[in-house]
């Protein structure tokens, strides 16, 4: 296994730290230590002490593909899901060139054909020799793996699901460049890496640098899901194709009462679009300021994001807006044409006002350049939608198609009658309002 994982040439940055090469570098000392004992037929054992040593460095990395095996759900040949994920995961030159795209002609294909060579032979590798050697069984125990069923929530199962089928067709593909082919085709349809594979992100500091973290179990949920709203849902597609397709497209303001599906249309958006290349993130307003430093991080990736800003809204003391408006339009450093900025709040302004911004008494001579220094975030937002609370008979009509999609076994009337008694005492006519009270109804009768 060393030996061939010495070769690799266009994935050779998968990490000396990686379960791979610490296999691979534990079968060399067994083989070096062997062979130093003139066991070259492996029919002596090799040093007890020494055995000890490398069956517990085996079993940590045993261990280890254990816990990315049940955080991704892998089943089966665990050792084949594995490589798998390594390839799916790795962003080299060679494979962020084909994201989105598949393969193209240039010379790294044959340094790729070469790699994929070597993968092959490692998918079918034969352990039994180190096995018997060692007097273990966790080999033969991985690769006929028999995992515990798992609610879809406790592991990410959009990845699990593409990495388990990436591993089944490389197991029967026939040779390297057959291999070449599902790879790269696997990259044109999903991509690679976190980008590739995952839908959603979210910000955090690592070692004070700005790092996008998968969001791995995001709602399953589309427009349809989302009851009325169809002129809003409708400007937001509409701007969201033109995104997608690489044609020009606003940043958007969704804007309203609370509760009114604005959160829910930008989740349902990124489920629609997802197969097409969108990614989203959600960011803070306390993490603005890394804001250029995210942009940095994705302007160059084949696939369009969105960064979602949710509930978005600015007190008069703070300062945090600056940085979105210098992003939005105003800094030297132009947006990419592959990134968007999707905000809801319940502020059409965003900003606080206060009547000192508007009054005549107020000492500050320039009123309304402390105007329009708050309004010119909004603005930058070439599209603002509006999503308001709806009136009764709207109200009823989300509660009515709820019920029935959610079997509710109530006459229409009776739904009506409960659901005015639960809007009254539950903050009022919305969408959320009315999710709530099926969401009882369902709790409660079914």
């Amino acid at each position: 296994m060393y030996q061939q994982t010495a070769k690799l040439v266009v994935y050779k940055n998968l990490g000396r730290d990686s379960i791979l090469f610490q296999l691979a570098e534990i079968f060399k000392e067994v083989k070096k230590e062997s062979r130093q004992n003139n066991n070259q037929d492996y029919k002596q054992g090799i040093d007890e002490i020494r055995k000890e040593e490398f069956v517990k460095r085996i079993y940590e990395q045993i261990n280890r593909l254990l816990d990315v095996a049940t955080k991704y759900g892998f089943d089966e040949n665990l050792w084949q899901n594995y490589l798998a994920y390594l390839l799916a995961m790795n962003e080299n030159p060679f494979s962020i060139t084909c994201e989105k795209v598949g393969a193209k002609e240039g010379s790294v294909n044959s340094f790729a054909k070469s790699d994929f060579k070597i993968f092959k032979n490692l998918f079918h590798y034969d352990f039994s020799e180190i096995e018997t050697l060692l007097a273990i069984d966790c080999f033969r125990i991985i690769q006929n793996y028999k995992a515990i069923e798992k609610n879809g929530k406790r592991y990410n199962k959009n990845v699990s699901d593409k990495v388990r089928d990436l591993s089944n067709r490389i197991a029967k593909a026939k040779d390297e460049e057959e291999i070449f082919q599902v790879v790269t085709n696997f990259y044109k349809e999903y991509g690679v890496g976190k980008f590739g594979l995952n839908k959603a992100f979210r910000l955090k500091k690592e070692n004070n640098e700005p790092v996008l973290y998968p969001i791995t179990n995001t709602e399953d949920i589309y427009l349809n899901d989302l009851v009325g709203y169809e002129i809003q849902k409708q400007k937001l597609v509409e701007n969201t194709e033109a995104f997608v397709e690489g044609r020009k497209a606003n940043n958007a303001l969704l804007f309203g009462d609370s509760g009114t599906g604005k959160s829910t249309s930008v989740k349902a958006i990124l489920n629609e679009y997802y197969s097409k290349g969108l990614r989203m993130i959600e960011i803070y307003k306390h993490q603005f300021e890394d804001l250029s430093s995210v942009i940095a991080q994705i302007k160059d990736r084949n696939y369009k994001f969105i960064i979602y800003m949710d509930d978005l809204s600015f007190e008069e003391f703070e300062i945090e807006y600056k940085y979105l408006k210098a992003v939005i339009e105003g800094g030297l450093e132009t947006k990419p044409d592959n990134v968007l900025i999707y905000a809801t709040s319940n502020r059409r302004h965003l900003i606080k006002e206060t009547w000192n911004d508007r009054s005549d008494m107020d000492t500050e001579l320039h009123r309304s350049d402390t105007m329009q220094e708050k309004l010119s975030l909004v603005a930058r937002f070439g599209i603002t939608i509006n999503y308001s609370a709806p009136n009764q008979k709207d109200y009823y009509k989300i509660v009515l198609e709820l019920a029935h999609k959610h079997k509710i076994p109530m006459s229409d009337e009776e739904l009506c009658k409960e659901a005015n008694k639960w809007e009254l005492s539950h903050g009022g006519m919305s969408g959320r309002t009315a999710q709530q009270f099926i969401n009882y109804l369902a709790g409660k009768i079914l």
